[in-house]
This record gives structure tokens, C-alpha cells and sequence, in this order.
């Protein structure tokens, strides 16, 4: 019988590389004082509510995507209120890189103009 473990990969935390970026951001953004956490779990309650889901994970979101768009959400909503990223310029530079992302030849990186 032989005596070698074999390694078992974890599991990811995070679906999407783009999840564990927004929720790196948004403890970034606590740790240095943007907001309190106790704030931001109300506020992300209350995008929840808003998309019917009223009781967090127990209700209808799976920790993936609808989890993520919701926390991306909430995180623009504070920052557009504080001044930080006012939502008409997200909305801009949002469609901004669509077009680049549409534009862009499959495989290639993709540039924003004057960028």
C-alpha cells in the first residue's frame, strides 16, 4: 500500500475572478474608513430587499453572479453618495469599455481610448 497523499484542490470561495475583486474593494474601502461595515450590511440588505430578497442567502441569490452584481451594486450606490465615483461617470466609463470590449478583435487586449 502506498503511503502518498494525494492533493485535493480546494474548492474556489470565489466563482468569478471579478467577485473576489469587488469584495477585496469593498474591505479596502472599510478598512480605510470609506464606510463602516455595520453600514454596508444595511445597505446591501436593502439592495437585497430591493431585489426581492429579504432574508440574505437564505432567500433566493446563490453566492454567484445575482451575489455579486447586488454587492457591486451596493458598493456603487455608497460611492456615487460620497462623491467618489458619481454614478453618471460609472455609467459612462461602464459603456465606454463595452464599446471597447465590442470593438476589440477575440483575443486582444482591450484599450479605452485615451487611456
Amino acid at each position: 500500500m502506498s503511503n502518498c497523499l494525494t492533493a485535493i484542490a480546494p474548492e474556489p470561495v470565489f466563482q468569478q475572478p471579478w467577485h473576489a475583486q469587488v469584495f477585496a474593494l469593498t474591505v479596502s474601502l472599510n478598512e480605510s474608513g470609506r464606510f463602516t461595515w455595520s453600514d454596508w450590511v444595511a445597505r446591501f440588505s436593502a439592495v437585497l430587499a430591493q431585489h426581492g430578497v429579504d432574508r440574505g442567502l437564505d432567500g433566493d441569490l446563490d453566492g454567484g453572479d445575482d451575489y455579486f452584481h447586488a454587492w457591486l451594486e451596493t458598493l456603487e450606490l455608497i460611492l456615487a453618495e460620497d462623491g467618489a465615483a458619481p454614478a453618471a461617470e460609472v455609467d459612462h466609463l461602464r459603456d465606454d469599455w463595452e464599446r471597447a470590449y465590442l470593438e476589440t478583435p477575440h483575443g486582444a487586449v482591450v484599450h479605452l481610448d485615451g487611456a
